[in-house]
């Protein structure tokens, strides 16, 4: 059984995350049990829910325990199986952790899936047909509800939520703008992923500005917003928002490290008749047959062409991952583990 790299949560954060908070760990994998399988992981995925995991604090999921492997999806092949459902190269995608072996139960439900990399490179299981793009169809189709006409906006528009966003904004007949940190990842969402307009937040110094721009890039107002930032962003859309305009919030990046993020006007969720809900796409897993389907079609046939920030080994992952929390990836961020 080969040797594995691992990295652990070794220390609880103190405001902003860093590079002393993990641990590099080596062990031998264990031998495979009947009904095991031993992967070897190819990619592993980095996103921002994770940080809040990091915390030892209430949340909608358990922390992240110390000493322990840090949870992460993961995309890899079956080398061993004691599993009649597997056999040794089968590509799958499950929940392996920042290490570049996992040892699974393969009979627990949802722990490993099998995926046909014929049309869809393996990596994109982990971004675009993988959980950020089934969170971006949940909250579009499910909370928002666009109709065709209507004017969608995206807060981290380059990212996996968000360039997947754009795709299926897209294909039901929706102006479509996306808000991005810099004029390279702007372009790029305009020229590459197939968005009406794109915002570059970074020159804006308050959500006054930002709102004068969002102005002129929807002129019709704002019906749909999915949310993964908070703060000033999320004051400048409130302020462009509709009535009876539907928010879908996945994430809140600018409050991670602990500080609170206010709201600067609620009063306009009463004066527009705002529906704003928050949601994990893991409670909601009878989507996920439809949503990857189409994610898969978007993708296999071009209509979904999302970019990936790629780290090299295990060692380059809590790096990676401190660089995801403050924007430096263009988006999806994941960390080769092996060829």
């Amino acid at each position: 059984m080969p040797t594995n790299k691992q990295i652990h949560l070794d220390n609880r954060p103190l405001g902003e995350a860093a590079a002393s908070n993990f641990k590099l760990a080596v062990s031998d994998t264990p031998a495979l049990q009947d009904g095991q399988v031993l992967v070897r992981h190819q990619f592993l995925s980095l996103d921002p829910y994770m940080r809040g995991r990091m915390n030892d604090g209430k949340s909608y999921a358990q922390p992240q325990a110390l000493g322990q492997t840090m949870i992460g999806g993961t995309a890899g092949e079956v080398i061993e199986s004691r599993n009649v459902k597997f056999s040794v190269g089968d590509k799958v995608v499950g929940m392996g952790g920042w290490q570049e072996y996992s040892v699974v139960d393969a009979d627990q439900v949802g722990a490993l899936r099998k995926v046909d990399t014929s049309h869809v490179p393996l990596s994109a299981y982990l971004g675009a047909v993988g959980m950020p793009g089934v969170t971006a169809w949940y909250g579009l189709v499910k909370i928002i509800a666009p109709k065709v006409g209507e004017t969608m906006v995206v807060s981290a528009a380059t990212g996996a939520v968000g360039s997947a966003f754009a795709a299926l904004s897209k294909a039901r007949g929706c102006r479509t703008v996306g808000i991005a940190g810099g004029p390279e990842k702007c372009r790029y969402a305009v020229e590459e992923l197939g968005f009406d307009a794109c915002i570059d937040y970074k020159q804006h110094k308050d959500a006054v500005t930002l709102s004068k721009a969002l102005k002129e890039a929807c002129p019709a107002g704002i019906d749909g917003y999915f949310e993964n930032v908070g703060g000033m962003v999320l004051d400048a859309v409130l302020s462009r928002m509709n009535a009876f305009g539907r928010i879908a919030v996945c994430g809140m990046i600018a409050g991670y490290n602990g500080a609170p993020v206010p709201l600067t006007y609620p009063a306009l969720i009463l004066m527009n008749r705002l529906k704003i809900e928050g949601f994990i796409v893991s409670e909601h897993m009878e989507v996920w047959p439809e949503a990857l389907k189409e994610l898969g079609t978007l993708v296999a046939s071009g209509a979904l062409r999302a970019r990936e920030s790629v780290a090299q080994g295990i060692e380059a992952a809590p790096e990676a991952f401190l660089g995801l929390l403050k924007g430096k990836n263009f988006g999806k961020q994941l960390v080769k583990l092996h060829d």
